[in-house]
């Protein structure tokens, strides 16, 4: 894989792969606002699956998991402008506003697809990629006309954006239960539900009396033999998307757990 990316600031980058697909689980730690000039994206939630292709906008909330599978198209590689949305900058935007904010579930991916001003903001950018010694004033600028739109064109935007809530200590058999697809270090999910490594797995251990990896891998291949059986998936899509990261390992771990490999079960 050939990944390129050119920064107008450690907040705005011109994103491309070029080679045939990048897959990621990732929790990102800013808000992401993802313009597509080429390409396209799968991003795979718990409760949702999204696909994303050149000209669309979208937001991707903060502290949100997900599996990114990103795609070439048309001979065209993956290309997107991104622009990190950070809670400091973010504070600093707010602290001028008045605004309200009410405690609500977790936010979803929100879609931006076909607005003009907004796709005018993002594709401004695109020149900035090639010049050098910046004046750090422009990106603030962009930035902050950027929100203004957001807050302009939705006006629920403010309980995303400006919500500054930390994560805290969750239930953590309904969370493993609803995010175990997600191929993350231990540490990472320690993180997310409130607690450090050591208290993480002796938690996991009281809770499901089995070590996190044995638990991880039993499920995720639970998930995927129901992906061949009810939705008739590929082995290939399955196999990324239960948090597998080669096809030769989960055709293997499969074939170890069920007794016969993935493509019997297509037959």
């Amino acid at each position: 894989m050939e990944y390129k990316a050119k920064y107008m600031t450690d907040d705005i980058k011109l994103s491309c792969y070029e080679d045939k697909f990048f897959k990621s689980d990732i929790l990102f730690d800013d808000h992401m606002l993802i313009w597509f000039i080429s390409g396209e994206t799968k991003i795979v939630q718990p409760d949702a699956t999204y696909f994303f292709k050149k000209d669309d906008i979208f937001l991707i909330p903060r502290n949100q998991l997900a599996t990114i599978i990103n795609y070439p198209k048309d001979g065209e590689p993956h290309k997107t402008v991104v622009m990190h949305l950070s809670s400091a900058r973010l504070r600093n935007f707010y602290a001028k506003q008045d605004v309200q904010i009410q405690p609500f579930a977790s936010p979803k991916i929100l879609c931006f697809n076909n607005h003009p001003l907004l796709e005018s903001c993002l594709s401004s950018l695109i020149p900035y990629f090639e010049m050098k010694d910046l004046p750090e004033d422009i990106a603030n600028l962009k930035i902050t006309e950027a929100i203004s739109i957001l807050r302009t064109i939705d006006k629920g935007i403010d309980q995303v954006l400006a919500n500054f809530e930390e994560l805290g200590k969750v239930d953590l058999v309904s969370y493993m239960e609803r995010n175990f697809m997600f191929n993350l270090p231990l540490q990472k999910f320690g993180y997310l539900t409130g607690r450090s490594l050591t208290t993480f797995k002796r938690d996991f251990s009281k809770a499901f009396s089995t070590t996190p990896q044995r638990w991880l891998t039993q499920k995720r291949l639970e998930l995927a033999h129901y992906q061949f059986v009810e939705k008739k998936k590929k082995p290939i899509d399955v196999c990324y998307e239960v948090g597998f990261e080669n096809i030769s390992h989960f055709s293997y771990a499969f074939k170890k757990q069920f007794g016969y490999p993935p493509t019997q079960l297509l037959k």
